[in-house]
């Protein structure tokens, strides 16, 4: 019996069946083709059946650990998370529709696709969050009492965000889109905006600022007299009160 064996498909020479049929195993089809007295083998590889995704609505968690049991993956709508360990967790996919997070830990949470919208967070620590790699669409927010200290939001489109009572130390705002945002009794010490769109935005209740006109989209922008000196910090010059 000659034989010729080529990737993916085998094809066996000089053998006479009349019929054609498809043998299936463990992740993988093959699928035998039956032409006079030829016929060939074809692997092919089976992808396993998607899981349903779980859906949560109106269900509030309080006081859960989830860096010992972690939040199940899937979509959270109107979920209110009270007291909540999420530090160092794994976000990634996760969607948070409408939900409100008070005193809960999200520090260094993996956000990578995580979805946030229209989500509200009060009294939060949320150091060094990245809100630059969760889904853009339909991200939303707002903050109140909460730390986001070396936090990211490079490149994000966050128009109209509050940020109040907030602290932002070195946190990154190059190339976001924050117009119409408000800063509210907001520190904001080595903040970093660059190239950033700051139309409309109200900075006048926060301090310790450093905001580059030059390089920075400031039109219409609301700042106090005493925020001018973050304005104009480039320059070195001395602005006595």
């Amino acid at each position: 019996m000659g034989c010729a064996t080529s990737q993916p498909e085998v094809t066996i020479c000089d053998l006479k069946f009349l019929h054609s049929f498809t043998l299936s195993g463990n992740m993988k089809s093959f699928i035998i083709h039956v032409a006079g007295n030829r016929f060939s083998i074809k692997f092919m590889h089976i992808a396993p059946p998607m899981r349903q995704e779980t859906y949560i609505q109106d269900k509030t968690f309080d006081r859960n650990d989830f860096t010992q049991s972690p939040l199940v993956k899937g979509e959270y709508e109107n979920c209110t998370f009270r007291n909540c360990n999420f530090a160092g967790t794994d976000l990634s996919g996760i969607r948070f529709v409408d939900c409100t997070f008070y005193d809960c830990n999200l520090s260094l949470a993996n956000t990578a696709g995580t979805a946030l919208n229209n989500i509200r967070f009060r009294d939060c620590k949320m150091l060094g969050l990245r809100f630059d790699v969760c889904s853009g669409f339909g991200l939303s927010f707002s903050f109140d009492g909460c730390q986001l200290n070396h936090s990211s939001f490079f490149k994000t489109k966050i128009r109209n965000t509050v940020f109040k009572n907030v602290q932002l130390k070195e946190s990154d705002f190059t190339e976001s889109d924050l117009t119409g945002a408000v800063f509210d009794n907001c520190n904001l010490t080595q903040a970093v905006f660059d190239r950033t769109i700051l139309e409309k935005a109200d900075f006048r209740t926060s301090h310790n600022y450093s905001i580059d006109p030059e390089i920075n989209r400031i039109k219409k922008a609301k700042f106090s007299i005493w925020g001018v000196p973050g304005l104009l910090y480039k320059y070195g010059i001395e602005i006595q009160q």
